[in-house]
């Protein structure tokens, strides 16, 4: 035993962290378990390199002011283009495609103490996230008659609450071989003048999970690329919990995908004004790259083209498809996700053991965005989706101006509401409407169920 406390000592002392024990004698041996594995999870070196290397950041400014509007093929084009759900429901009937669903953030925001995905958001079922993006899943698979493996990427806060909600719902339907629940990597927050790590607790160190971009270490670290490849997987939809207008293994996005032989595939949607909250996709020097709304300066932004529409349109809205050959090449290649530092306040322990709650941010924590990959990827595409169809997120409390749970469900309704009119069927004004995937994946498959035109006129669930 105290050949390891030497070693794990001599370790801290060596990259200047020895803090990190410094209340070891007051620690009973479950704490120190705890400790102890942190402290060898850690990546020092690169922590060190972290903390130098990205002091200046990157000029945004400079950046921004060589950006395009990315190539893509604009929703007027969609039509044009119809072959493309064809080549997309081959590959999906072929087995050859797996769905990531990226689940790690808590409902901090929507005022709710769970994991996002628990919140309950169909308008007339009362459905989660989580059951409105599994039935989509089911929907495709009853659809297309083959099974398609969903892989859910959890965070620290939310891994056990979401492997006992799919425990305690039976999957919601998914076999226990058919759904993978894994956790991603996390970081240490440091100190943002020292580079010391701090501690949350006298046994614990303040660790923030790594970002949406830790999706492909992950998939690495838990084997899932490997099992993927053996069950013949070669492309993923990825799509995030908080949008419930997501069509699982959208078919016309992924043939546009396979059509043009693209790496990575990312769904925009037009802007409504140029600051919205919304990752901007952009070319710069003939690489899809995207710039967050924060880091986009406003003349830039508010650049606009003769007719009056923004120069900089396309808003990412988090879905897109990847190939897994060109994930598992990214894996071997450190520069392909290069962290992000954030300024945050984080409570810490002192070396008294008291903790300290700053006012300010004192903190950096480090973040990868899997959308980094963009520029990567040999041949990447942009596919414009109408956001009335594709993207309602919930991620604000009511009173919010945009993305609150009252407009989501207002764009569900919405949506199905004009996928019953193009098929004979009116729905009063007043009236709540939902489709359960099960029933119709889209809008053509209404048109198959109805037999003659009709009228709604109260709440309906077509499940």
């Amino acid at each position: 035993m105290q050949d390891a406390f030497d070693a794990l000592k001599s370790l801290v002392e060596k990259h200047g962290q020895s803090h990190l024990i410094g209340h070891w004698n007051s620690l009973n041996s479950v704490e120190r378990d705890l400790l102890v594995k942190e402290i060898h999870s850690i990546d020092f070196d690169e922590l060190r390199r972290l903390f130098i290397g990205n002091a200046k950041g990157t000029d945004w400014k400079q950046l921004a002011s060589r950006a395009k509007p990315p190539d893509a093929v604009r929703r007027e084009e969609l039509a044009a283009h119809r072959h493309a759900k064809s080549i997309g429901e081959e590959a999906i009937r072929a087995g050859k495609v797996a769905m990531i669903l990226v689940a790690g953030g808590q409902g901090t925001r929507l005022g709710f103490d769970l994991p996002k995905g628990m919140f309950r958001i169909g308008p007339v079922s009362n459905r989660t996230l989580f059951a409105m993006h599994v039935d989509s899943l089911r929907g495709a698979m009853k659809k297309y008659g083959v099974e398609i493996p969903l892989l859910i990427m959890t965070s620290p806060a939310t891994d056990q609450q979401t492997k006992d909600y799919f425990a305690a719902h039976n999957n919601l339907g998914l076999r226990d071989d058919q759904i993978t629940i894994f956790q991603q990597g996390t970081m240490p927050a440091i100190d943002a003048s020292t580079g010391v790590i701090l501690l949350e607790s006298t046994h614990r160190i303040a660790m923030s999970p790594d970002g949406h971009g830790g999706i492909v270490k992950a998939l690495s670290k838990h084997g899932l690329l490997r099992t993927c490849a053996e069950r013949g997987i070669e492309h993923f939809f990825y799509a995030q919990v908080d949008n419930p207008l997501v069509t699982a293994c959208d078919p016309t996005l992924i043939g546009h995908h396979l059509h043009r032989g693209s790496q990575m595939t990312t769904q925009v949607v037009q802007k409504r004004f140029a600051k919205e909250k919304v990752g901007n996709v952009v070319s710069i020097d003939g690489k899809t790259q995207i710039i967050e709304y924060s880091d986009l300066p406003d003349e830039v932004a508010e650049l606009q083209n003769p007719d009056g529409s923004l120069q900089l349109w396309a808003g990412n809205i988090a879905v897109h498809v990847l190939d897994r050959q060109f994930l598992e090449n990214c894996c071997l290649d450190d520069n392909a996700l290069p962290f992000h530092r954030a300024h945050k306040a984080v409570p810490f322990v002192d070396a008294s053991g008291s903790t300290i709650k700053p006012a300010s941010p004192n903190a950096i924590k480090f973040e990868r965005f899997v959308f980094d990959l963009l520029p990567h990827a040999a041949q990447a595409l942009v596919v414009e989706g109408d956001a009335a169809e594709v993207f309602a997120p919930v991620k604000n409390a009511e009173g919010a101006a945009t993305d609150t749970p009252s407009l989501s469900r207002f764009a569900i309704s919405n949506r199905f509401k004009r996928w019953l009119a193009a098929a004979g069927v009116e729905s009063e004004a007043s009236c709540v409407v939902e489709i359960n995937p099960l029933w119709a994946l889209d809008a053509d498959d209404v048109k198959t169920k109805i037999q003659a035109p009709s009228k709604i006129q109260s709440n309906t669930y077509f499940a």
